[in-house]
C-alpha cells in the first residue's frame, strides 16, 4: 500500500499527460508525421501573434483571421468560401429547406411592414394574422415609421422553435396585440406544379435542399393521378444545393443501373453514383428548360438526362459549376466549403467552365460577357462551342467544359420597356400597386379556389390597367404614353403578380408559363409525334 500511495501520483500524472496527447492529436494540433511531436507554427499563426502582442494600436485578431482565410482561398477556386459564424444558420437554412419562425411572408411599403402572405395551418395563422395586416412592434421593438429594413424584421421574428413572440398589429384602424409561437417554417423547393393541358405536367425546382426529392416525389404522384404522360421540368434559375437530391431525382428517370455523375479529385477518389430503383417517371416525353442560372446540382441532373438521351434540353447553355464542396466546421462557429473534387457526367464531361485562380473577377463575369458577346440572342455555343466533344450514348453530339448545351436553343428576350414602365419598378410603384390591388380585392380573389382557377378566369386586364394607370400618375408616372406592345406585355405580367400575391409562386407560374417563349417551345417539342 505504501508502494502504490508513493507512485499513485505518478501514474495519475502519466494518464493526464497520455490523455492530453490523444486530444490534441484529435483535435489535430499533432504533426501526422509524429505522434508526439507537437506541430510547428506556421508563419501565419507567428504574424498573428505578433501584431497581438506587439502592434501599435488595438486591432481584432478575429477579423484579421477571417481574412487571412479569405486571402488564402481566394488564391484557389472560385466556390471555395470561408463562412463567418453569423452567416452560417442563414446559409444553413436554405440548403435544410426549413428554418424556425412564425411564418409570414412581408413587404415593406411607405416605411410600413405588410403582411402579404400567411403560410397555411402556420403558427401565424393559428395565432390568427391576415393578410393585409401591418406589424407594428415586434416584442419591445417599434419596426414602423423608422427606417426598418427587411434583414432586421427577419432577425426579430426568427428564433427557437416553441418560442413565443409578441406582436402589435394594426388591422384597419385598430391595434391588436397578437402572441406567435414559433415553429418550423418549410422553404419550398417546387415553386409550381401543375398540368397544362390533360397529359402534360410542368414542375419548377427552384434549389436541391434536403425536403426536395420528397417534394418531387409528392408533385409527381398528384400529377400522375391526373392523368401526367409528358413532363415539362423547369430548372432555370436553380443554383444547385444538395447533390444526393439531383441524383434521386434522376434516378426517377433513368431506368437499369445507369451512371448518372461522378466525382473525382486528386485528394478525393473516384466515386460513381448510378440508378437504383424503380423510377416514378422512366417512360413519357420529358423536356428540361435551363439557362445561364441554371448551375451546378441541377447540371448534373441535365448532363446525365442528356448523356442517356433521355430528355430533350430547352433554352441556354448552363452557367459551368462542377465543383464539389464539402463543409468543414471550425473551432469558433465559422465554416469553410472547400472544394474536393469535380463532377463528372455519364459520359465524362467536366461541367466546370474554365477559370483563373488569380482573378476570380472575370469568372464571376464570365455570364454577362455572353450576354455583350450576344451568345444568348443567337446559336454561337452550339454552333462555335471551343469544349472538347463527346458523344451521348445514343450518338448525339455533345460538349464538356462549359456547363451543358441546350439540344434546342431559345434566345434571351430582349423585348425593351418604355421608360415609363421602367419607372414603375425604380420607384417601387408596381409592387405597391399590386399589394394595393389585392388587398382591396380579396374578397373577390378568394372567390377563385386555385391557381389554375385564377389563371383562366380571370379576365380584367383593362381595369387593372385603369387601375394602375391611376396610381403611377401620383408618382408621376403617366401610363398614357406608353406604347400598345409594352402596355400589352405589362398586362399579362400584372396577372402573374396578382396571381402571386393570391397563390405564391404556383399562381405566378401558371399565368407566366401561358406566353413564356421557352415553355411555349417546349410545348411544341414535347406535343410532337
Amino acid at each position: 500500500m505504501k508502494k502504490l500511495k508513493i507512485w499513485l501520483p505518478l501514474l495519475f500524472a502519466i494518464v493526464m499527460i497520455f490523455g492530453m496527447l490523444i486530444g490534441y492529436r484529435l483535435s489535430g494540433d499533432i504533426n501526422p508525421d509524429g505522434f508526439f511531436k507537437i506541430r510547428k507554427r506556421t508563419p501565419v499563426d507567428e504574424v498573428l501573434g505578433l501584431i497581438g502582442h506587439k502592434y501599435v494600436d488595438s486591432v481584432s485578431l478575429d477579423t484579421l483571421g477571417e481574412n487571412a482565410i479569405e486571402g488564402m482561398l481566394s488564391h484557389l477556386d472560385p466556390h471555395s468560401i470561408y463562412i463567418p459564424p453569423a452567416n452560417l444558420n442563414e446559409m444553413n437554412e436554405d440548403l435544410q429547406g426549413n428554418f424556425e419562425g412564425i411564418g409570414v411572408e412581408f413587404q415593406i411599403f411607405s416605411d410600413t411592414v405588410n403582411i402579404v402572405s400567411v403560410l397555411e395551418k402556420g403558427p401565424s395563422e393559428k395565432a390568427g394574422l391576415k393578410v393585409g395586416d401591418k406589424i407594428i412592434k415586434v416584442n419591445d421593438s417599434l419596426v414602423a415609421g423608422n427606417g426598418i429594413d427587411a434583414d432586421r424584421i427577419k432577425r426579430l421574428l426568427r428564433g427557437p422553435g416553441a418560442s413565443q413572440v409578441m406582436l402589435m398589429i394594426k388591422r384597419g384602424n385598430q391595434l391588436i396585440s397578437v402572441a406567435v409561437s414559433r415553429g418550423t417554417i418549410p422553404l419550398p423547393s417546387i415553386d409550381a406544379s401543375y398540368m397544362i393541358d390533360q397529359q402534360t405536367g410542368f414542375i419548377r425546382i427552384n434549389k436541391f435542399s434536403e425536403t426536395t426529392h420528397p417534394e418531387f416525389v409528392q408533385a409527381m404522384l398528384d400529377l400522375q393521378k391526373k392523368g401526367l404522360k409528358k413532363l415539362i421540368l423547369d430548372l432555370r434559375d436553380n443554383g444547385g444545393g444538395i447533390l444526393e437530391e439531383a441524383i434521386d431525382i434522376a434516378d426517377d428517370f433513368l431506368d437499369g443501373d445507369k451512371l448518372i455523375v461522378y466525382t473525382q479529385g486528386v485528394n478525393s477518389p473516384k466515386r460513381e453514383y448510378s440508378s437504383r430503383t424503380e423510377g416514378l417517371f422512366e417512360k413519357g416525353k420529358l423536356v428540361v428548360l435551363t439557362d445561364e442560372g441554371t448551375a451546378s446540382a441541377s447540371e448534373v441532373l441535365t448532363g446525365a438526362l442528356q448523356d442517356w438521351d433521355r430528355a430533350t434540353i430547352i433554352g441556354r447553355r448552363t452557367f459551368g459549376k462542377g465543383l464539389v464542396q464539402e463543409q468543414y466546421a471550425l473551432s469558433d462557429g465559422s465554416a469553410v466549403r472547400l472544394t474536393v473534387a469535380r463532377y463528372y457526367t455519364p459520359a465524362g464531361r467536366s461541367i466546370q467552365k474554365p477559370y483563373d485562380k488569380e482573378n476570380h473577377e472575370a469568372y464571376n463575369e464570365e455570364v454577362m460577357k455572353r450576354f455583350h458577346d450576344g451568345e444568348v440572342l443567337h446559336q454561337d455555343t452550339t454552333l462555335n462551342h471551343n469544349g472538347k466533344v463527346y458523344k451521348t450514348f445514343g450518338g448525339r453530339t455533345v460538349y464538356g467544359g462549359g456547363g451543358i448545351t441546350p439540344d434546342i436553343f431559345v434566345a434571351f428576350d430582349t423585348s425593351t420597356l418604355d421608360h415609363q414602365i421602367t419607372s414603375l419598378y425604380i420607384k417601387n410603384t408596381l409592387n405597391r400597386f399590386i399589394y394595393t390591388y389585392y388587398i382591396r380585392n380579396i374578397a373577390e380573389f378568394n372567390e377563385f379556389k386555385t391557381a389554375s382557377d385564377f389563371a383562366k378566369n380571370f379576365h380584367h386586364d383593362d381595369e387593372v390597367w385603369k387601375s394602375l394607370s391611376n396610381f403611377a400618375a401620383l408618382d408621376s408616372i403617366n401610363l398614357k404614353l406608353v406604347p400598345e406592345k409594352d402596355r400589352q406585355l405589362l398586362i399579362t405580367r400584372l396577372k402573374a403578380l396578382l396571381g402571386r400575391e393570391g397563390w405564391r409562386q404556383e399562381g405566378y407560374f401558371e399565368v407566366v408559363n401561358t406566353y413564356d417563349p421557352v415553355v411555349q417551345r417546349a410545348m411544341q417539342e414535347i406535343n410532337k409525334n
